[in-house]
């Protein structure tokens, strides 16, 4: 693969609801451009960017794929991104290393849920974005009515550069609103304008001019002073709104019979923006634009393991040139890395290139210390690009190995997964000792629970993590206990006489003490402390850790032969015990902050569910044809909503959830969870 200058590169980001034919896109363009002999299909798990078992098996992307095509002269780098919702994070890796986006839309079904969530990574990141209307041999293709569902979504910035040639079987081939040329067939063989659409082509060609001189004052006198304009004007100016968001260009194809890529590729080519179009980025002080001769900075927007290779860095040189064989500076780690060849990733095919100039995007193996997000840098001149923004996970699992000899691998296996998916989050609940696995769905944690078995050979199970409750009081209460024990040698002696107070929420646990005379030796007290934390942490009537209440020790006995600290541990225990027994106990959970993003059509049946899972419901506010609902709701309601959502909104939802704070379990729920609580410890102590 040549090295191409930085402006003749377009890095184009491939994106939109799942099964609309991103793939095969990217495979078309492959063919066309001579860069495969023959297409690939899904069916026959031979497509270049779906390489992984996963993907085979599941028939749908779940990570994404580099695709460079060579065309006219410019290199495309296209990045295929999955559709599923569960693999956003993949997406986002994607849209981070693009400067514009194509929208795949089906021209059945239109912009779906999955374009809703794509579009507004582009929106936040601030990518230019155009729209390709896919499948244009379906049955039931309609390109008219698909841009008008899209011009109601996305404003009159929608704007086609072609129109199809027929539809369904008869669809053969594209007109080009700018050079008013009909292509013809998997060539693009050029061709007069079919009679019956010339009305159709001159109407949408005037409004299309419009649309396009409205970006730019110089052009808009010309053109309203019936001035001729030329089409390099007129591609310049296209390519100048494309760029800045204000225009929106729509083109249309079949990826499966290859009828309008080349065109495609020629407007991503033409009109789509090099990475020197692109605003600067900020990188603290200072302000780097894509020059070969700047200073070096590269961002890693995605690590894999490869299971031959070892392991895959991604990056993207945003200022200077990464030659091969260099040393590097990682800004984040305060690390040295050596870089080994320099590949041009081509699916998982590693094609060698000596260097990657500024805008480039390229692969290195074996980094010792890089992760997703890390600024790559010399160490004269240090820089760090803001981090890469991920979604919280929304659907946590309590992960167990089926075996023994898995337990220590599990730790580090899962470890490595997480640094390659960072959708991903891996922690351990204190309150609870589970190790807790948290995704964007059930089917990503499915996919990574298989990817644990195939990669590193370590089967586990799932569960759904407990809740951890906890306990607190709800009066004021004392407690009095003396421990004593008569054995032969020293005894054991100490009388604790403590009051117990309830604090506020989220006060945790606190200790103070107010004895008089030395009735409790100055010695002894850390000992008392220490009793009553250990007999808190455990739980007193519940088995859950006791918090927001405040024990002040008063009073006690002691024994100038037979105290010692243990005595005092013990019965400081004890009393605390016998003071939460008369204090009012309560059980407490973790409520969260939820938000609802869902059509309109459904919110109410959103509410009406949340309503049966105890929430407290906020409010509802509209946002173009969305609801957000936002709600607080106990976190023992919602660890399955992931798929409560689904269902409700036919895959059309998503959420966001917070941990907010500790709230009262009402009575008739807290005796179940009681119980349950004491039936598994229980069980526990059995095995």
């Amino acid at each position: 693969m040549n090295v191409y200058k930085t402006e003749d590169i377009r890095n184009v980001v491939v994106m939109g609801h799942g099964s609309v034919g991103k793939t095969m896109f990217g495979e078309a363009a492959l063919y066309v451009s001579g860069g495969i002999s023959r297409t690939g299909s899904i069916a026959d798990q031979n497509t270049v960017s779906d390489y992984d078992e996963d993907e085979h098996k599941r028939k749908f992307s779940l990570s994404l794929a580099l695709l460079p095509v060579e065309w006219e002269g410019r290199k495309l780098n296209f990045i295929d991104t999955p559709g599923y919702a569960d693999f956003v994070s993949e997406v986002i890796c994607g849209a981070q290393a693009a400067d514009m986006a194509l929208v795949v839309v089906d021209a059945v079904s239109g912009p779906e849920v999955g374009t809703d969530r794509v579009w507004q990574i582009a929106e936040r990141l601030e990518l230019p974005r155009m729209v390709v209307v896919n499948r244009m041999d379906r049955e039931n293709a309609n390109f008219e009515g698909v841009l008008e569902a899209m011009r109601r979504r996305w404003g009159p910035k929608v704007a086609p550069l072609q129109v199809p040639i027929g539809a369904h079987e008869s669809y053969r081939g594209v007109v080009d609103l700018l050079h008013m040329k009909a292509y013809i067939g998997e060539e693009g063989d050029e061709a007069p304008i079919p009679a019956e659409l010339q009305a159709e082509a001159d109407d949408l060609r005037a409004k299309l001019i419009e649309a396009i001189v409205e970006t730019d004052e110089e052009l808009m006198t010309k053109y309203f002073a019936d001035e001729e304009l030329s089409e390099d004007e007129l591609r310049k100016v296209l390519h100048g709104g494309l760029d800045h968001g204000l225009i929106i260009p729509v083109v249309c194809a079949s990826a499966q019979k290859h009828i309008g890529v080349r065109q495609v590729l020629h407007n991503i080519a033409f009109s789509g923006p090099s990475p020197a179009d692109r605003d600067a980025i900020r990188a603290g002080e200072a302000e780097l634009v894509a020059n070969a001769a700047g200073p070096l900075a590269v961002q890693v927007f995605k690590t894999s393991a490869d299971p031959y290779v070892g392991r895959l860095t991604y990056l993207r040189v945003i200022s200077g040139a990464l030659r091969s064989d260099s040393h590097v500076w990682n800004a984040n780690k305060e690390a040295d890395e050596r870089l080994g060849t320099l590949y041009v990733a081509r699916g998982k095919e590693q094609l060698a290139v000596p260097e990657l100039p500024a805008g480039d995007i390229g692969v290195v193996a074996k980094l010792a210390h890089t992760a997703t997000g890390d600024t790559l840098c010399s160490r004269e001149k240090q820089f760090t690009l803001p981090p890469i923004v991920f979604p919280n996970p929304v659907y946590s699992m309590a992960v167990r190995p089926t075996s023994k000899a898995g337990v220590d691998k599990l730790g580090p296996s899962l470890q490595r997964l997480v640094e390659e998916d960072p959708g991903l989050r891996l922690t351990r609940d204190p309150a609870t000792g589970e190790t807790i696995l948290a995704g964007l769905g059930d089917a990503h944690l499915d996919v990574t629970i298989e990817r644990l078995k195939r990669k590193f050979g370590v089967e586990v199970e799932l569960a759904l993590p407990r809740v951890p409750y906890r306990e607190t009081i709800g009066k004021k209460a004392a407690g009095d206990f003396t421990h004593k024990k008569q054995t032969g040698g020293h005894g054991q002696y100490a009388r604790v006489a403590i009051e117990l107070n309830p604090l506020p929420r989220g006060s945790g646990l606190q200790f103070h003490e107010k004895v008089v005379g030395g009735a409790v030796p100055k010695e002894f007290i850390p000992a008392v402390e220490k009793g009553v934390h250990e007999a808190a942490a455990l739980g007193v009537f519940a088995g859950y850790e006791l918090t927001d209440c405040e024990v002040v020790l008063l009073d006690g006995k002691h024994h100038p032969v037979d105290s010692s600290e243990m005595a005092f541990k013990l019965a400081a225990s004890q009393a605390l015990k016998d003071a939460v027994q008369g204090a009012n106990a309560t059980l407490l959970e973790p409520v969260m902050t939820i938000r609802v993003f869902a059509p309109e059509d459904y919110a109410g049946d959103v509410v009406s569910d949340l309503n049966t899972k105890r929430a407290k419901i906020h409010g509802i506010n509209p946002d173009g044809g969305m609801s957000i609902i936002e709600a607080e709701v106990p976190l023992a309601e919602v660890q399955r909503y992931a798929s409560d959502l689904r269902s409700i909104t036919q895959g059309r939802g998503a959420f966001e959830l917070e941990f907010d704070h500790y709230g009262e379990v009402p009575g008739n729920i807290a005796q179940k969870v009681v119980a349950e609580n004491k039936r598994l410890q229980e069980e526990a102590h059995a095995h």
